[in-house]
């Protein structure tokens, strides 16, 4: 079957993803952000559980020791707050720097550093009932509630396996202390984050390769378009072979325009004419004004006999000059001799007044 010309079969240009860029339109997983954010978070943790539970251990026992010893005014109570408010930036700036710097990182890794206000700027049609009825129901919608459906079953697998590898350690926490218990559920929580962190990482990766395949289907063009924008790119076709038509009239008009003050003109006789001029003192080597072959021939050699240019059959010479020299070019060293012997016998014709 013939290929239909709606159909999108072509591959975005430059133009097409440049465009897509400006307005925010490029290929990322949120998937891949949030999974980083939440395995470093739970990796600071671990590695700065002992520092975080010490300050607060440390926090609790000066409160309770000084219980009965604070100012409970409301000088003091701000003074407090304010205390309290350091001491947990101070704690916590480890764990909050951390995930900050992921998830600027991952932003980045992703779509590069870009920066656009094309996605939050007010559009209509976001807040119109029908289209959010329909984008309840469409492609996306269901790819979010596949994605979710899984994050969820992994992260129970995850748990499941974590809390049945444990299994056999719980009936031994009867006899232990309080310490003990919460330092082993304390661990267990932990093993269970850093692994459902792993696992969703795993998830992330195949969500932001899925996430590409889908923007390059959604950027993809028709033939038309693709045939429309290089016509704005370039130009149309017809216009610049009418462009290159009145330029290259114009060059012939200029060439021709030289052929009454050229020196000599070297036929084939029939094929060829090249125009040779040479001014002593200003040129290194004779210059080749114009040229040409059949008709265009045919006219140099009209405008010479109308100027009086004298013209010279040598058929080797001037297939020689008409291959080998474009229009202002010097004639080739090889070709000296050759010329120079016409251009002699040329300024004795014209000694003698002969034409």
């Amino acid at each position: 079957m013939p290929e239909q010309s709606g159909e999108k079969t072509e591959k975005a240009t430059p133009k097409r993803r440049e465009e897509a860029r400006k307005k925010g339109n490029v290929a990322k997983s949120n998937e891949v952000n949030s999974s980083l954010v939440l395995l470093t978070g739970t990796l600071v943790f671990i590695f700065f559980s002992h520092n975080f539970f010490s300050n607060i251990q440390g926090l609790m026992h000066e409160i309770f020791e000084n219980l009965n010893g604070y100012d409970l005014s409301q000088e003091s109570l701000r003074f407090y707050n304010a205390q309290t408010i350091l001491f947990a930036i101070k704690v916590l700036a480890p764990l909050m720097l951390s995930v900050m710097i992921i998830g600027a990182t991952a932003n980045v890794m992703q779509v590069g550093f870009m920066i656009t206000g094309e996605p939050i700027k007010p559009d209509l049609n976001k807040v119109n009932p029908l289209n959010g009825f329909k984008r309840i129901f469409s492609a996306k919608s269901a790819e979010e509630l596949i994605k979710g459906l899984l994050k969820i079953t992994t992260v129970g697998v995850v748990v499941y396996i974590t809390i049945m590898g444990a299994a056999k350690d719980f009936i031994p926490l009867m006899d232990q202390s309080i310490v003990q218990v919460a330092s082993f559920l304390g661990h267990t929580i932990m093993k269970m984050a850093l692994r459902a962190s792993i696992a969703l990482v795993f998830l992330a990766a195949f969500d932001f390769v899925f996430q590409r395949w889908d923007h390059e289907k959604s950027l993809k063009m028709t033939k038309d378009e693709v045939k429309q924008e290089m016509k704005q790119y370039e130009g149309d076709p017809l216009v610049k072979s009418r462009i290159r038509s009145v330029q290259r009239e114009m060059s012939h008009k200029r060439m021709m325009s030289e052929v009454p003050n050229a020196d000599v003109i070297i036929t084939n006789p029939v094929h060829y004419a090249v125009a040779l001029k040479y001014v002593s003192g200003e040129m290194s080597a004779p210059v080749v004004v114009a040229k040409g072959a059949r008709k265009i021939a045919e006219k140099i050699k009209k405008i010479a006999r109308e100027n009086d240019v004298p013209i010279v059959e040598n058929p080797s010479l001037a297939r020689a000059l008409f291959k080998m020299c474009n229009i202002g070019q010097e004639t080739p060293v090889d070709l000296y001799k050759s010329v120079a012997e016409i251009l002699a016998y040329v300024y004795r014709l014209k000694q003698k007044g002969v034409q």
